[in-house]
């Protein structure tokens, strides 16, 4: 392998661990649920925060993930989330009590919410620019790949029930993103912009492109890039979303964000095998249905990566929001409609989530993170992103914290019932309301939803 072929492989395979460590995390603890209650009571509003305690230090990493990047750069903080990943790991996996749980939990998502952030941030700015378009629909597909990871470790182990070791198995991860971005070389964006040495960025692109004039050629659009982001970005103010030519795109975005999450996709990820257990699933069986639902979840993410360019941003969102409201209409049916625990009722209703995972892979999971960067317009576009995904998090947050006692209360079928009416209400909002991206300059967009 050819010195530059090397540097880019590293980059890329560092980077992968820190999408695949994300949705490990986010998905062991379906597994492990089933299990933790044997050692830590846990009552419905419990599991919840042990669930959401991860989202809600996502939303803390995430808020504060930006201005530190610029500040200390890409490579630090991914660094430093490894390190935060490998102390909230071992934290959590050795709990002795709810509390601590949830405590190590928040932890473990403050290092999420730095990776969702600053892994994505780093690879762009390191890439190529010829496969720089793929790379968000890339991370979502290396969060499923995770989730799926996470979904085989807890079925391996779940003959013995082994909870810590399906969270403490994640510190692996971890540990190899802390050694491996040690080795790798800061962005050059960062040293040329923020730190004001073109000197160290025009070394490290000579590196990752394999010649001085690739690396002077991109060092000069660095230049340029920053100075027109220096003439035209603006401190971001809540009246400027709220008023005036950004609120149709600000709400847009916000809607966009909230319909992702409450549409129900969270509660598949975190409580899939206790739905399944309640509906006469054995726990191994739930948790082997369970890492089947990870395969489709990860293989549907593929076509949408190629679909996202061709069918366009509106035609995905359309015809997904209208499988997952299919699937929660039958997820509803065959749980309200008085079927006794049996092989028809665990075959329709894992046909169901089955149908339902896929419809959202191949559509909403993958053109949330490319068409909301897309929305806004160059001056705030970095700001106004980062508000949306912390209320990403923090909507992701209040469906796991609530699902729970109201599956205790109502059951699941009236909960399908529920994701059925609001997948029917994302089709009526894109429908009516979210632009097409596709094939348009960020330029176009802007003077189009703005009118910049």
């Amino acid at each position: 392998m050819s010195g530059r072929r090397a540097a880019n492989f590293g980059i890329w395979f560092f980077g992968a661990l820190g999408g695949i460590l994300w949705g490990y995390d986010t998905g062991v603890i379906s597994g492990a649920l089933l299990y933790i209650g044997r050692d830590i009571p846990l009552s419905p509003i419990v599991q919840g925060l042990v669930v959401s305690g991860l989202l809600a230090g996502s939303m803390a990493g995430a808020g504060l993930a930006g201005r530190l990047a610029d500040s200390l750069g890409r490579r630090r903080m991914i660094l430093g989330s490894g390190l935060v990943f490998v102390v909230g790991t071992i934290g959590a996996a050795l709990s002795g009590a709810a509390p601590m749980l949830v405590a190590f939990r928040f932890v473990m998502g403050i290092g999420v919410g730095i990776a969702s952030v600053v892994v994505p941030m780093y690879l762009s700015e390191l890439a190529p620019k010829e496969v720089r378009g793929k790379l968000t629909s890339l991370m979502q597909l290396l969060v499923t790949v995770g989730i799926l990871v996470a979904y085989l470790a807890d079925y391996a182990l779940s003959g013995t029930g082994a909870w810590r070791w399906m969270i403490g198995l994640g510190v692996v991860p971890a540990v190899l993103l802390v050694a491996g971005i040690y080795t790798q070389p800061e962005s050059p964006r960062w040293l040329a912009v923020n730190k004001h040495d073109e000197r160290t960025a025009r070394t490290v692109l000579t590196r990752l492109r394999g010649s001085e004039q690739a690396a002077d050629a991109e060092l000069a659009d660095i230049r340029a890039g920053a100075r027109d982001e220096a003439e035209h970005a603006e401190p971001l103010r809540l009246r400027m979303l709220a008023g005036g030519r950004l609120r149709k795109v600000f709400t847009v975005g916000m809607l966009l964000v909230f319909f992702q999450n409450f549409v129900g996709i969270n509660t598949i990820i975190y409580y899939a095998p206790t739905l399944l257990t309640n509906v006469g699933f054995g726990s191994s069986g739930a948790i082997l249905a369970n890492v089947g639902i990870g395969a489709v979840n990860m293989l549907m993410t593929l076509p949408a990566m190629r679909l996202i360019d061709r069918a366009g941003r509106r035609p995905l969102l359309l015809i997904g929001a209208l499988g997952m409201c299919a699937a929660m209409v039958l997820l509803a049916v065959v749980n309200l409609g008085g079927l006794t625990k049996g092989p028809l009722l665990l075959g329709l209703t894992l046909a169901g989530i089955a149908v339902y995972v896929g419809s959202f892979s191949v559509s909403w999971g993958p053109v949330q993170w490319v068409a909301l960067p897309e929305l806004f317009p160059l001056r705030i576009r970095a700001a106004a992103v980062s508000v949306c995904v912390v209320f990403n998090w923090l909507f992701n947050l209040a469906v796991a914290l609530v699902f729970p006692p109201l599956l205790d209360a109502f059951g699941a079928g009236l909960n399908f019932l529920f994701f059925a009416v609001m997948t029917a209400l994302a089709y009526v909002f894109v429908w009516r309301l979210m632009p097409e991206t596709k094939g348009r300059s960020l330029e176009d967009l802007e003077r189009d939803l703005v009118g910049a």
